[in-house]
């Protein structure tokens, strides 16, 4: 696949600069490290919000993405819901917003981990996934959001700077969203779309087949501790996210694709991910991949006009999951 795509860096640099002009009204915070890295503080010493998740999420869509909130969503006990579209669905999704770039520094309790997504993933390419994309952005100016609770030691931000071919830290901008602030349980739930491409790429769905997609799915509320925060926001995708792609292609390929697609085609559904993820020592890598998927799909196949639907939305779990009984 080689891919003439927009400029990632470029559409988002201007997401990015208007973040800061209304960082008080969103209740960020700003600042610069000592080598000129720019920090925004999305939920750990402030409290951020909604708002600020939103904006946070089209960044991280390289510029190529809209994200709106609704309370017309698919659950009356859970109204608000986030809807995600991008005509560019390769670009923004696998080529941005995936967390795919794995940054630590340290060891120890010490130890500094983060995935990191955004633009500055196209700059870097330090996943095998862009020679595959054939894809790699040119810019003097990046952002790398982060889901973390705490600010990443100036090493690594060092190795960020190298990494990204950028002259200086005055070129890079990190955002910093935890998992239990309000602005990063919208900006994970916004990766509905997102995730349905990836497991649309570990399917081995030709790529250059997507043209365009939508995806929404409920806003869980923020948990106590980050294990429960981290299983609700997976869980409003597994259970309540519903995503439409539009392909080329046969009807045949796109029917597969449907009936591949949703997360009740793998052998963990059924429990809330939190559970799960205790069940497995909190590893990983022993949860079967092909969960991580939205509940409901459709599939439209362009060339013939039909349409494939899968999966199912889940309520109960929801319910279970969100903590609607207490």
């Amino acid at each position: 696949m080689t891919s003439n795509w927009p400029s990632i860096n470029a559409y988002a640099q201007l997401s990015v600069e208007q973040l800061v002009v209304d960082a008080e009204a969103l209740r960020i915070h700003v600042t610069r490290m000592e080598n000129g890295v720019q920090l925004i503080d999305a939920g750990i010493d402030v409290p951020g919000g909604l708002e600020a998740g939103r904006r946070v999420a089209e960044i991280c869509m390289g510029g190529l993405g809209t994200v709106s909130l609704t309370t017309a969503g698919a659950f009356q006990r859970w109204p608000l819901s986030v809807h995600v579209h991008t005509s560019h669905p390769v670009a923004a999704c696998l080529g941005s917003q995936y967390a795919g770039w794995s940054l630590s520094h340290g060891e120890g309790k010490s130890a500094f981990h983060a995935l990191g997504s955004g633009p500055g993933r196209s700059l870097a390419v330090k996943e095998p996934l862009f020679e595959e994309l054939g894809y790699q952005d040119k810019s003097s100016q990046t952002c790398l959001v982060l889901e973390v609770d705490k600010t990443p030691p100036l090493e690594l931000t060092e190795k960020i700077i190298k990494d990204c071919q950028l002259v200086s830290g005055q070129d890079l901008t990190l955002i910093l969203t935890p998992t239990r602030s309000l602005a990063g349980t919208l900006q994970v739930v916004a990766r509905v779309l997102e995730v349905a491409l990836h497991k649309v790429h570990e399917l081995k769905f030709p790529l250059d087949d997507l043209v365009d997609g939508a995806g929404s799915a409920p806003v869980p509320p923020p948990a106590a501790d980050f294990v429960q925060a981290m299983g609700r926001t997976n869980d409003a995708i597994l259970f309540g996210g519903t995503v439409q792609l539009y392909v080329n292609g046969s009807d045949e390929d796109a029917r597969d694709l449907a009936e591949q697609l949703p997360s009740s085609a793998s052998r963990d559904y059924g429990r809330p991910f939190a559970e799960i993820f205790k069940a497995c020592d909190y590893d990983f890598f022993q949860i079967d991949p092909m969960l991580f998927s939205p509940a409901e799909v459709v599939v439209s196949a362009l060339k013939s006009g039909n349409s494939f639907h899968a999966g199912r939305l889940d309520s109960d779990l929801l319910e279970v999951s969100f903590g609607g009984g207490k």
